[in-house]
């Protein structure tokens, strides 16, 4: 199945949907998830330093055998990096892992107070060169976005942020649109939290999808990039079916009202 895929930067599109490897640590899970996924059309994988997997994410796009020009990989800078002494050690030990001369997106993990700056400029200077494609951030608010403007010659390609139906982030994702800058969505179904919502349910048989489709479906139609996370072969399948169908006016309406500041990750919002 073919994914569509946005311009994030010049020359770089990325696919709208991709599959996030967080917490996936067993070797053979993650060769079995991943092929699966390459089975059902995933060309995008979403990684990071402080994942332990970046390994295994080389190993298994070399055992493919899918040309490197491909696939769209994701790494993000853990915070023990940020110094000006690790970041681009780091950087060459996660392209040795990932057994890959570039990525596709790098991406600072966490606001992190202070070093964020240089961490930036930082990777404002790699980007320059050819072993980086577009950088980014992630679990950065409206308040440490406009704290950029001050020091950044780069907008941030992609915020890659929670987002799912009980935590829409409305003013966040606006602000994201307006200044150019994609939202990516992790923890799109909020692990699970909420899998009995009736509004959910309704819909859900209204089109005749799964609850978990229509909370995937609800990302797209915010035009975020969604990583959905998976190692089942059923699910990594169903999670890229969400081309073939669109909510109505009601829809949209019922699950706006769903939005309750729930957070199952860690949050940035008190990070000054």
């Amino acid at each position: 199945m073919a994914v569509p895929t946005i311009e994030i930067a010049s020359g770089v599109h990325i696919p709208q949907i991709g599959l996030g490897l967080w917490k996936v640590k067993d070797e053979t899970q993650f060769a079995e998830g991943f092929q699966s996924a390459i089975d059902a059309g995933y060309r995008h994988f979403d990684t990071a330093q402080i994942y332990g997997n970046e390994t295994m994410l080389g190993s298994a796009w070399k055992a493919s055998g899918l040309p490197r020009e491909e696939l769209f990989i994701t790494t993000k800078i853990w915070l023990k990096n940020y110094g000006q002494r690790h970041l681009q050690k780091s950087l060459e030990a996660s392209l040795k892992n990932l057994q890959t001369e570039y990525v596709d997106l790098l991406l600072l993990h966490f606001p992190v107070t202070v070093l964020r700056r240089k961490a930036w400029k930082i990777l404002e200077e790699l980007v320059q060169g050819d072993t980086v494609k577009a950088i980014g951030v992630s679990n950065y608010t409206v308040r440490h976005l406009e704290e950029m403007k001050k020091y950044a010659t780069i907008t941030p390609a992609v915020n890659q942020v929670e987002l799912h139906v009980f935590l829409q982030q409305p003013e966040l994702v606006e602000y994201c649109r307006q200044e150019g800058i994609k939202i990516e969505a992790y923890s799109p179904l909020a692990h699970g939290k909420v899998m009995d919502d009736p509004t959910i349910t309704e819909i859900a048989e209204k089109h005749g999808k799964s609850y978990a489709r229509i909370m995937l479906r609800w990302c797209i139609e915010q035009d975020a990039v969604v990583l959905a996370k998976s190692i089942t072969p059923s699910r990594i399948i169903e999670n890229l079916q969400l081309f073939d169908f669109a909510f109505d006016d009601e829809d949209k309406a019922a699950l706006q009202t769903l939005d309750r500041d729930l957070r199952t990750c860690w949050s940035p919002v008190h990070v000054p």
